[in-house]
């Protein structure tokens, strides 16, 4: 059998998309993400809603990766922001999207793999497909890998929060689509 592996290990072969169905499964995913990155960066774990979650995924909001048949990685895109957008924070867009809850499999961050940066090209293809001119997010800085990928992909951070006793730090990007 010939391994159709890429450089980030992922068998391509098995790569598939699809609109999640299964709130339990993405909220599971979610929050292994969450709790993975939390004690990797030493940084709070958001305490994520399923209500929401399952909200989300019944909208068709939430996108997943699938590798050989198991969930992988997601993201969710919409049109209206999923985080508080201070005004003029970003710059000007007629048709804006929004990205939000990106995680990937704590395993698959570990091998370092691509999953990260497909489910990001993933999200922009799919906001230009639908009209959006720019795609905004919010990250966390103290993962920094995410950050760096974003700013390889095209993002452009605007603006960074100091965070509070009770508010994590934030970063807001940006990335124009054309």
């Amino acid at each position: 059998m010939h391994d159709h592996r890429d450089k980030g290990g992922l068998m391509t072969a098995q790569l598939t998309w699809e609109v999640a169905a299964d709130a339990g499964e993405v909220h599971d995913l979610l929050c292994a993400s969450d709790r993975y990155q939390g004690e990797r960066f030493n940084s709070p774990v958001p305490q994520r809603n399923p209500a929401t979650t399952a909200s989300r995924v019944h909208d068709g909001l939430v996108h997943l990766l699938r590798i050989g048949g198991a969930a992988a990685a997601m993201f969710t895109l919409t049109r209206t922001p999923a985080f508080e957008e201070p005004p003029g924070a970003f710059p000007a867009a007629a048709n804006p999207a929004y990205l939000s809850r990106l995680a990937v499999r704590p395993d698959l961050v570990a091998a370092a793999s691509l999953a990260g940066p497909l489910c990001l090209r993933r999200a922009m293809a799919l906001a230009r497909e639908r009209g959006a001119d720019m795609l905004r997010a919010e990250a966390n800085p103290d993962i920094e890998s995410t950050v760096e990928c974003m700013t390889l992909l095209g993002f452009r951070p605007c603006t960074t929060s100091t965070g509070g006793t009770t508010e994590p730090r934030r970063v807001l990007l940006y990335r124009v689509l054309t």
